[in-house]
């Protein structure tokens, strides 16, 4: 059981949303998407600055669609909103000090979505540093280091990360070394999550409920996104907002959102509140580099969001 329900409305408009992706893109691999959609309804319970604790936060009920929720797809940068709210975890228990330099870091692996301060959360979060192979003792005290962040997340008990990767650094170039050989021949360990395990992170960060109220709102002003695409540019020419969930957005909503992509994967995961509008959550994995796909299942949904009812 997940941690929303379905209901008969949103299961008829999620539905008829993808007709419409199957439509307007025939040659789609249906098996080549997922996607969770919750809807926030009266009393919104997130963007609050926190104002409820967590236990009263995970007693409301949610309700929500989802195609393929459960399947592990790679996720690319996604994952690097498991590594800001263990970092964050860390840093809140006094596991690690915090420095400009780690403080720098965590704000490029979010805004700029940078591999190299990635590298360096993942070392500060495990203890683990990349370089040549390792004999196998210390290889194997190398691995049990690594997986430290993968123990934390299932320390939560969410049924939603129980069967998640998060143990690998992102690349621009590749793995190499003791990285690669941790990777595996046929890169069977390589990160994997679920768009499920995704919206169950993401809602407790807009819930003000992941690591603590103060963290969790940290967290949200690294998510926070212009709609201007302009504004801020990437160095690879990807601005998180162009071919993403937030290209299709109307200019007076508001973003929160982390995007992922390679030359195989296009991925999303946003909090979107549009002022006329419930909020809602919408995480999109798509396994296409297709850039009109997540821009058409983000409109689609805007159109939905007019016939919510609660």
């Amino acid at each position: 059981m997940t941690f929303y329900h379905q209901d008969e409305q949103l299961n008829q408009l999620g539905n008829q949303i993808l007709n419409l992706i199957w439509q307007e893109f025939p040659k789609f691999n249906q098996t080549k998407i997922a996607l969770t959609w919750i809807v926030y309804d009266p009393p919104i319970i997130v963007n609050t600055g926190g104002a409820l604790s967590p236990e009263e936060f995970w007693q409301y009920p949610l309700r929500g669609f989802s195609y393929r929720g459960k399947e592990r797809i790679y996720p690319a940068s996604l994952v690097k909103l498991f590594y800001l709210v263990a970092i964050e975890e860390w840093l809140n228990n006094g596991m690690i000090a915090s420095s400009p330099e780690t403080e720098r870091a965590i704000q490029d692996m979010i805004v700029l979505s940078s591999n190299d301060a990635t590298s360096l959360i993942v070392d500060l979060l495990t203890g683990t540093t990349s370089g040549p192979e390792l004999s196998a003792g210390p290889f194997a005290t190398w691995k049990h280091q690594r997986n430290i962040v993968n123990r934390y997340f299932q320390s939560l008990g969410w049924r939603e990360l129980e069967n998640i990767n998060v143990n690998q650094k992102t690349w621009t170039d590749g793995a190499y070394g003791r990285e690669r050989a941790f990777l595996g021949e046929l890169r069977e360990n390589r990160n994997m999550l679920t768009s499920d395990a995704i919206a169950r992170l993401l809602h407790s960060i807009v819930g003000g409920v992941a690591v603590s109220s103060q963290r969790s709102q940290k967290m949200m002003s690294l998510l926070k996104r212009s709609l201007n695409p302009d504004e801020f540019v990437i160095s690879d020419g990807e601005n998180q907002i162009t071919g993403f969930l937030g290209e299709s957005l109307p200019n007076h909503a508001q973003l929160w959102s982390k995007a992922g992509w390679t030359s195989q994967v296009r991925h999303d995961a946003a909090y979107i509140e549009i002022p006329e509008f419930q909020p809602y959550l919408l995480i999109v994995l798509s396994e296409s580099q297709n850039k009109a796909i997540l821009p058409f299942i983000s409109h689609a949904v805007v159109e939905a969001m007019k016939q919510i009812s609660v």
